[in-house]
Order: C-alpha cells, then sequence, then structure tokens
C-alpha cells in the first residue's frame, strides 16, 4: 500500500471518529466511546497501518473434571426401632476374650443428640496419609500414602462433613496428618487432638475415626472389599470397637459397641452387604474419651477413592437416620 493510501484511511477513520463523538450523545455516544477503545478499532489500525488482518484464537475448554460420585437421594428420616430380630444383621469377628450380648445392646437407647445447634460431631484421621489403589494423578509419600488431602482419607472425612452438615448436623472436622511424620506415634497425636476439641466443644457426642484397611492376597495384592450397589460400586465399611482387655482403662467400650450394633444394622438395612463384621478388638483406639467413638475402616488399599466416596454417602445417610437417638421397642409401644 503507497504512504499516500495509508494516510487517506487512516484520516477517514480519524474523521469518522470525531464525528460519531461530536453528534451522538447519551447511550449512543458511550457505545461510539467503546468503539474507538475497542479490539475492534486496534485491527483497523493495525490493517490501515500494515496490511495485516487480526484472527481471533478460538478459546479452549478445560478437560472436564471427573465426575463426583453419586447422591444418594434424600429419604425423610425417621427414627429407627430397633428389634431383637434385627441381630441377625450383625456378625462379629471377635478377637477378645470379651463377649457381646447383641440383643440388649442393639436395643440400648443412645444417649444424645446430633441436631443441637453446636457441633455434635468430630471427624478425625489417627492416620490420615492413608490412600487407595490410584486412579487420579497425585504424588503418593510412600505405598497406598500420599500428604495431598485432595486424595487421602481427609477427602473422604471432607465429604462426610459435608453431608452431614447438610442434613443439619454441625460437624468439627481435623484435617491434621496424624501420622506423619511418626506413624508409629499417630494415636498419641490424635488422642491429644480428641481431647483439645472435646474440651473446646462438650455439645460433641459422636466421634468418628475414618480409616482404610490393608490386606493382601497370596500374591502380595492389595485386596479391595466392594459391593455393588444401584449407584455404583461402593468400598465396603468395617466398623471396630476396642476394649479394656488390652490392659488399658476404657469404661465406655460398651456404649461403643451398642453405638456400633445399631450403625451396623441401619447400613445394612439400607444396603446389603456394605459392611464386613464389626471388629471387636483388644485395644482401645482412644475410644476411652467418648462414649460415641468408633473406628470406621472404609474400604481398603485395594480399593479406589471414589468407591470411599460413594460409602461415605451410606455412612452420612445411616448417621442423620441414628440422629435424634434410638429407642427401645417398649418405649414406642
Amino acid at each position: 500500500m503507497k504512504p499516500e493510501e495509508k494516510s487517506l484511511r487512516l484520516g477517514i477513520v480519524i474523521i469518522v471518529s470525531a464525528l460519531l463523538l461530536r453528534f451522538f450523545s447519551g447511550g449512543l455516544a458511550e457505545k461510539a466511546l467503546a468503539f474507538l477503545t475497542s479490539e475492534k478499532l486496534a485491527a483497523v489500525l493495525l490493517y490501515l497501518e500494515t496490511g495485516r488482518i487480526i484472527v481471533p484464537i478460538p478459546e479452549t475448554t478445560a478437560p472436564a473434571e471427573e465426575p463426583p460420585p453419586p447422591t444418594i437421594p434424600e429419604e425423610p428420616i425417621s427414627l429407627p426401632v430397633f428389634a431383637p430380630e434385627d441381630s441377625s444383621f450383625v456378625e462379629i469377628h471377635n478377637t477378645c476374650s470379651y463377649t457381646v450380648d447383641v440383643q440388649t445392646l442393639l436395643q440400648k437407647p443412645l444417649a444424645w443428640e446430633l441436631t443441637g445447634s453446636e457441633p455434635t460431631v468430630l471427624i478425625l484421621h489417627s492416620h490420615g496419609s492413608e490412600s487407595y489403589t490410584k486412579t487420579e494423578n497425585y504424588t503418593e509419600s510412600s505405598d497406598y500414602r500420599t500428604l495431598n488431602t485432595a486424595y487421602n482419607m481427609i477427602s473422604v472425612g471432607d465429604r462426610l462433613a459435608q453431608l452431614l452438615e447438610a442434613g443439619g448436623i454441625h460437624v468439627v472436622h481435623d484435617r491434621s496428618i496424624h501420622d506423619y511424620p511418626s506413624y508409629t506415634d499417630a494415636y498419641d497425636h490424635s488422642r491429644m487432638s480428641v481431647k483439645d476439641y472435646l474440651k473446646q466443644y462438650p455439645s460433641i457426642r459422636l466421634v468418628l475415626d475414618l480409616h482404610r484397611d490393608a490386606v493382601v492376597d497370596g500374591s502380595g495384592k492389595q485386596m479391595p472389599f466392594s459391593v455393588s450397589t444401584e449407584y455404583g460400586k461402593a468400598a465396603q465399611m468395617m466398623l471396630v470397637v476396642g476394649t479394656d482387655a488390652g490392659g488399658l482403662p476404657h469404661p465406655n467400650w460398651e456404649d461403643n459397641m451398642a453405638l456400633a450394633l445399631k450403625l451396623h444394622v441401619q447400613l445394612e438395612q439400607n444396603c446389603p452387604d456394605i459392611c464386613r463384621p464389626i471388629n471387636f478388638r483388644r485395644s482401645r483406639f482412644n475410644q476411652d474419651l467418648s462414649a460415641g467413638a468408633l473406628l470406621i475402616e472404609m474400604g481398603a488399599a485395594g480399593n479406589n477413592r471414589h468407591e470411599a466416596l460413594l460409602s461415605a454417602e451410606y455412612l452420612a445417610q445411616a448417621i442423620l437416620q441414628l440422629a435424634h437417638g434410638t429407642a427401645t421397642t417398649s418405649s414406642t409401644s
């Protein structure tokens, strides 16, 4: 393009722009000013100066995130009542010398109320770095462990806390990783945390220590514990109840077992085979600190995290059904 042609075109643009600002008022003037300061005018000026045309670069769409686990539809929460025949849902793997009167403890009322205005549930993780068989991109600190809280047990606790809060239960979630850097001191560290939270929030009635199990088969491969549900494959849960059989004081173990039995039955009624047998142990696992304390294995290292997240949905559903406490058959007749 000849210099005189460029000068002529540039002059035309300047004159037209001036006329727009001169003769238009109100909204039209604002539109004219917007045009003069827009990328469109810049493209025109560039063309007049160099003869080049600007081609806009199309926007790229970020890759879609993996869909969240299916959400179990909400159902009306009714107060469950446990009868002696409900003991048929229960299987106990007993590794201590004590016996359990399942029918009596199953019908023992829960002395709690989870729906108050103060926090009533504490979720924590003595072994917070535990993770699952990898189906997502993150760095492991060791096999089946990661310090990334988006992928270890903290993420399962986050999901459970979210669901309970949505159901009207106020939750404190301790997102500390108590098993790092010292795995052997994990329960000492988590014990201090539980004590601090119970002192700060005397309203807490339910203390849940969420873990995942680890079991290898004959070839040394990590085994999954799964159940097929209408919403997909879920990790089987195992409720662990400690005692004082190991020599440490634990006055609450029968209360803990009464809770475990009710929760186990409720889970099984909602989704058959969602639970492995209750694990009855000699160690106390800090459960002496509360009459409503449980350790729950959310699947195992052979499961993937999304199976555990679906299990958290079922766990939240069952807890919400028990949220107002339970009553014996005789008290409701």
